[in-house]
């Protein structure tokens, strides 16, 4: 105890270096939980919403789990391996994790053939036939259509049965007529009554597995005497056996999914040992098979971005444990001197760190708990939206990652002290006196090497970049590499040490050009910095990095934001696109279908040399064009145009045809409705409109054409398709891009193949997509009117809902349908897009956090270290405004030149790296390319932050220098 109270009266002489220490260890700890809490938290949020996407597209209850058993013909394992199944199934819900909602027992017999006992109520000629099946609790699921609910019991040796009212029309009977089931000869005989006919009692009791509809050719007959005369009674072959569970979805979890594999494993273990033949159906499963992959991925990548940060706070957590061993090296070299071993001091060091580290273990996870719920309103770099709060819960991974996070650094603060135990008090007293020239990541290089990483790095991804986009690959080809997050993280740091190399030199050369002119603050600033300036340094790098990883994190998050944005948007064309049903005299599917059949038959079939015709050409749908002035009168529209895409058209010039893409518009809706990023055409896409608009035959080719065919501007070329007669375009200008239409080889955007030769080695042929753009009047007058789509431009805060209820309202059908707004929506919305804005500003904001205490703490301690200098000042008669115009200058020279660093840094590693991260997408499908962008608003939150970080330090600084007495530094001068 004397010992532990010994620690804490040390630790209160530096409370103020010990609070710092830990900060940066509560913080250290906070990120480290954040991860796996965060990771968990998405998914989540992710996982159920895919599963209810899943019930959604699929109309099927995602919570199913539905097992089905072919039986054998023994009847003695039948009764030993089905109570097994019904026991192991009862207790689904706690197996899987989840709460049980609803759980069915299903049996069957084989279906056998019926003879009708009564000829006055059934046709006896008529062949039927039917199974006995029963469900467990059907009773309480039904409302009876007709008749009554059969007895519990067999009714003078009749079964009575309840019946769907498809099975009346299927076996051709009615109610009350008893039937003989066709058995084996020497079999007792089984009659069967059907008394009332069932529906069910709510079309969304997750109770119904199956639609009523199809017990057309069964008797359901109560699920207990089902059991003791024919699954224990033997009296019927039960040839197949159903169990069914509904779970409850919504409340899985990451922790319940790993259960429900575990549950889903287990049960197909003990269906394997019993039935020979059995199936199942649990949509759930295939949404959670990927999720590992997603999980693992995305903690990665949380990793990945949060490198830069846990470097800072291990570099923060080394700078705060120096400035308080540097403050006790006299002791322990005087220890040292008196005999104390080195593991001796350590250990007592390593105490403290203990007791520090015990308070951030307690602090910590639960202030990662509030980062990550931080982490889940961001929508961009220093964003923050009112969105569903994610499901945060700590668990056992959070508290081990809080356990690493406190070993590494504890550590990291136990570094300086073993450094400093090297020395006796002679050898301390001795390096007190030299003056450190440079510092030891100077001494030996380490900018030189991190740039030199960077670079190599870089060069390496921009080399499979354009392999990617060569060879037409996706980026799933070439994963992304978590090293794309750390990679400008050492850049940004190896140009900030080089320039901080440079920078003394500097200083040196501005204090010699004006040392005639300077004002007495300034030439003392000057002098101080340039003779103090290693003393900085840490202060410094600690700037630019914040400056710099603020600046990049803005500049990544706002281009893989607005990129994803313009992909979606370019891809759709305008904010909706629809296709919109037009009545036509097409055959239905199905007898479309067979008149197809029946017309390959009668190709093959040899006809007569007299019969011999000119074959009929294929018979053309003819539709009917819908009113499209009601799509321009939509509320919350501004403009709505005809969009004609015909694939698979054909292109002929001279001698050559290809397949391409034919798009046919009217050129003023077009422009006024369309999305189109400025820069990607050679003139705004309004000029070419225009340019085409005098002539109605006039059409824009693709780059892709003009190449392939060596077609130019002026010539004509003959457009048509299948069953359609190609008539003359001319075309007036070449594009590389369109609305809607994507030009990257193996894209699959449009038709036609434009084949070349790859760079790669196997040789391989990639294609290049195709397209005109023409007049839609003049293709329907010349070529044939079919279905267009309709796309519309919303007025700025138009809700989509609203179109969506004015078309149907308006009596369209919509066959297809793409809205830009909602996919941009759903987009932010993903895990990875989460992670990248959430990480980026957290790191920021920690960034500058940990910046302020260890800025402010420098100050701090240089102004205590140089108190006597400044006593003296004012003895001379240097007023109060001079000398805070002299720790001004100091931190124009020292804050200000680390801030103008991080800003040139920080752009520089924007402009190098960003490109990088369309890596991370799909580059064949990245269509407007990839650009990297810079917003204004992004700087100014950044250096308002900044700002008001360094005028409260200043303040602070102002605030303590005012404080000075001249007998303070007379006084400290005599000690």
């Amino acid at each position: 105890m004397a010992l532990f109270l010994m620690i804490l009266r040390k630790m209160m002489n530096n409370k103020w270096l010990e609070i710092s220490l830990l900060l940066g260890l509560v913080l250290s700890v906070a990120l480290a939980s954040s991860m796996p809490v965060y990771t968990n938290a998405i998914l989540q949020r992710l996982l159920v919403q895919e599963l209810r996407q899943l019930q959604l597209e699929g109309s099927q209850y995602p919570g199913i789990y539905w097992l089905s058993a072919q039986l054998g013909e023994d009847a003695e394992k039948k009764k030993i391996s089905l109570p097994e199944t019904d026991a192991l199934m009862r207790e689904a819900g706690e197996r899987f994790g989840l709460p049980l909602q609803t759980y069915v027992r299903e049996r069957s017999t084989q279906r056998y053939g019926l003879l009708p006992a009564q000829s006055n109520k059934a046709d006896p000629n008529k062949q039927r036939s039917a199974d006995l099946t029963a469900l467990d609790g059907m009773e309480e699921h039904i409302r009876l259509v007709d008749g009554r609910m059969p007895a519990k019991e067999p009714v003078d040796g009749v079964y009575e049965a309840l019946v769907v009212s498809e099975a009346l029309t299927e076996l051709s009977m009615v109610l009350d007529g008893v039937f003989a089931l066709r058995l084996q000869p020497g079999s007792e005989p089984v009659y069967v009554k059907p008394v009332g006919v069932f529906d069910r009692s709510d079309y969304a009791d997750l109770y119904w597995y199956n639609i009523p509809s199809s017990y057309k050719n069964s008797f359901l007959i109560d699920f207990g005497l089902f059991e003791r005369d024919f699954t224990m009674g033997g009296k019927l072959n039960v040839q197949a056996g159903y169990w069914y569970a509904a779970l409850d979805y919504t409340r899985m979890t990451l922790a319940s999914a790993s259960d429900f594999e575990r549950a889903d494993r287990a049960i197909q273990e003990h269906m394997d040992a019993r039935y020979e033949t059995h199936n199942k159906n649990a949509p759930a499963m295939q949404t959670l098979a990927a999720y590992h992959a997603k999980e693992k991925s995305l903690r990665t990548m949380l990793w990945s971005l949060n490198v830069p940060v846990m470097l800072m706070l291990g570099f923060y957590l080394y700078m705060v444990a120096a400035l308080i061993t540097d403050r006790q090296k006299t002791e322990i070299a005087v220890l040292r001197s008196r005999g104390a071993s080195r593991l001796q001091i350590i250990l007592s060091y390593a105490a403290e760190g203990l007791i520090l580290g015990a308070c951030a273990l307690l602090l910590g996870p639960y202030a990662g708990v509030w980062l990550t719920k931080m982490l889940g309103a961001s929508s961009g770099f220093l964003e923050f939206v009112q969105r569903a709060k994610l499901e945060v819960n700590l668990n056992g991974d959070a508290y081990v990652y809080a356990l690493a996070a406190v070993g590494v650094s504890l550590v990291m603060t136990l570094i300086p002290v073993f450094l400093a135990t090297r020395l006796s008090i002679t050898q301390h007293k001795q390096q007190s006196a030299r003056k450190d020239t440079s510092s030891f990541w100077h001494r030996f290089g380490l900018d030189a090497i991190l740039i030199g990483l960077a670079l190599y790095g870089l060069y390496n991804y921009r080399t499979r970049m354009k392999d990617l986009l060569s060879l037409g690959l996706s980026s799933n080809d070439l994963r992304v590499d978590p090293l794309l997050f750390l990679i400008p993280a050492l850049f940004i740091l190896g140009t900030g040490l080089l320039v901080l190399r440079i920078y003394p030199w500097l200083i040196t050369l501005i204090y010699r050009a004006g040392r005639r002119w300077w004002p007495p603050s300034l030439y003392a600033a000057m002098l101080q910095v340039s003779r103090s300036i290693v003393q900085y340094q840490i202060l410094m790098v600690f700037l630019i990095v914040t400056i710099a990883t603020g600046l990049f994190g803005a500049s990544a998050t706002r281009t893989i934001n607005a990129n994803t944005a313009d992909k979606i948007r370019y891809a759709a064309g305008a904010d909706i696109t629809m296709q919109i049903r037009w009545e036509n005299d097409a055959p239905p599917v199905i007898l479309y279908s067979e008149l197809q059949e029946e017309q390959e038959q009668e190709a093959v079939q040899p006809q007569a040399a007299e019969d011999d015709a000119p074959p009929e050409p294929p018979r053309r749908t003819q539709y009917t064009e819908p009113s499209f002035l009601p799509f321009t009168q939509l509320p919350g529209v501004e403009s709505a145009a005809k969009v004609f895409v015909r694939p698979g058209a054909d292109l002929i010039k001279g001698k050559t045809s290809g397949s391409v893409q034919l798009m046919g518009i009217d050129t003023k809706a077009f422009g006024e409705t369309v999305w189109m990023r400025n820069g990607l055409l050679d003139h705004h896409i309004r000029d070419y409109l225009n340019l085409i608009a005098s002539r109605p035959s006039a059409v824009l080719i693709s780059r892709s054409i003009a190449e392939e065919y060596g077609v130019k501007a002026g010539e004509t070329v003959s457009i048509g398709w299948k069953g359609v007669e190609a008539v003359p375009f001319t075309v007036y200008g070449i594009i590389d891009y369109w609305p809607s239409w994507n030009p990257n080889p193996g894209s699959g955007s449009g038709s036609g193949a434009v084949e070349e030769k790859a760079g790669g080695p196997d040789g391989a042929k990639v294609s290049r997509p195709k397209l005109i753009v023409g007049h839609l009047s003049y293709i329907q007058n010349n070529l044939g009117l079919e279905p267009y789509e309709v796309w519309l431009k919303l007025k700025e805060g138009a809700p989509s809902q609203g179109v969506y209820a004015a078309v149907k309202e308006q009596g369209f059908q919509i066959e297809e349908l793409r809205d830009a707004k909602q996919e941009q929506i759903k987009a932010v919305k993903e895990p990875f897009q989460l992670a990248i804005n959430g990480v980026m500003t957290l790191g920021f904001l920690i960034s500058v956090c940990i910046c302020f205490f260890g800025f402010l703490l420098y100050w701090v301690l240089s102004l205590h270290a140089r108190t006597l200098q400044y006593g003296i000042f004012r003895a001379m008669g240097i007023s109060l405004p001079q000398l805070i115009g002299m720790l001004a200058a100091e931190q124009v020279l020292i804050s200000g030149a680390a801030i103008a660093i991080g800003m040139g840094t920080g752009s520089l590693t924007s402009r190098l790296f960003v490109p990088l991260f369309e890596m991370s997408f799909d580059p064949k499908t990245q269509v407007p390319p990839f650009q990297v962008l810079f917003d204004p608003r992004d700087e100014t939150r950044l250096y308002v932050i900044v700002g008001f970080m360094m005028l409260i330090g200043l303040s602070i600084l102002a605030y303590i220098v005012s404080r000075i007495r001249i007998h303070q530094a007379v006084k400290l001068g005599e000690d």
